[in-house]
């Protein structure tokens, strides 16, 4: 039997596309050139490499057995695939990375980056997107390790480190709420600390695994629940299962519809200033870098990305 590693080949899918498009042999060897014995020799030694038969010999016409059909259709998705690969081949080499990560801290609004992610896939482009979702150091150390390309919403304080530019994206409020039924929401006002110490808090994990991790807003000795997203933090305080911090931007309807409740707090308010930070190559971005690079540019990314109900209009 003849090795079908070397009879079934791009040149051979083509001939049957050919063969099944023109209609007959002797068409498909005026289309390409051959004649229509060199033809019928082809599909012989492809029939006898598959062991199967690929056109019903009693049809004058070039009729396709029912494993033609089935070799002519996966042949075309390979053949697809083949120029697809060329293309994005080609593209690479013309700037575009291959691949793009990009981390995005939970803070930060994520129906502004994917308004984001819809723009980008527009320009058709050959890099494959690989998105992270980290908390507070977490989301700087994969920066650092090399896990990824850019990084939205690192903390403030990591600047500095060599290969990483690191430029400001804007400022989060944190503000205290608790639900209406919870011990906190009958306190008077400004919470003293150590009335605030005496009742749990819901806390997002930092997401570090090789790096220090961090802690924000807990007192000494207080209790804590500890969530692994701002969505589920959102939700325990929904259930008075504890008080915490949350982004003004995101309680502020819970807010309005009394679903939540501020209480203002015997202390400064508490406000982060957050940064965007990319890996510096050596030499010029690529491509895929660059748009993003160049969209974070705009105050409009920025403050959508920081807005957890506002989408992003591009």
């Amino acid at each position: 039997m003849t090795d079908r590693h070397h009879v079934l080949t791009p040149e051979a899918l083509l001939m049957m596309d050919t063969i099944d498009r023109a209609g007959s042999f002797a068409a498909a060897a005026r289309e390409l050139g051959k004649v229509p014995s060199a033809l019928t020799y082809s599909v012989r030694q492809l029939e006898d490499a598959l062991d199967v038969l690929l056109f019903d010999r009693r049809s004058r016409q070039a009729q396709l057995t029912a494993a033609g059909q089935e070799l002519l259709r996966e042949g075309r998705l390979l053949l697809q695939q083949m120029d697809a690969v060329a293309n994005r081949v080609k593209r690479v080499a013309s700037g575009w990375e291959a691949e793009l990560t990009v981390t995005l801290d939970k803070a930060v609004a994520p129906k502004a980056l994917f308004d984001l992610i819809e723009a980008f896939y527009a320009l058709n482009p050959p890099t494959r997107l690989k998105m992270r979702s980290e908390v507070l150091t977490g989301t700087w150390e994969t920066l650092v390790s090399g896990q990824a390309d850019l990084a939205i919403g690192v903390p403030g304080d990591r600047i500095g480190h060599p290969g990483i530019r690191v430029e400001p994206l804007g400022e989060i409020e944190f503000i205290l709420c608790v639900a209406p039924h919870h011990p906190l929401a009958k306190a008077p006002t400004p919470l003293d600390p150590c009335v605030l110490a005496q009742h749990r808090i819901v806390a997002v994990a930092d997401s570090a695994r090789g790096l220090e991790p961090v802690t924000v807003g807990i007192l000494p000795g207080q209790d804590v629940l500890t969530v692994p997203s701002m969505a589920a933090k959102l939700e325990a305080q929904l259930r008075g299962i504890g008080c915490g911090f949350l982004p003004t931007a995101m309680v502020q309807p819970y807010l309005d519809t009394g679903r939540l409740v501020h209480m203002p707090v015997d202390h400064p308010p508490r406000r982060s200033k957050i940064h965007y930070a990319w890996r510096t190559p050596s030499g010029q971005p690529g491509h895929a870098l660059g748009w993003w690079l160049q969209q974070l540019e705009s105050p409009t990314t920025r403050h959508a990305l920081l807005d957890l109900h506002e989408g992003l209009i591009l």
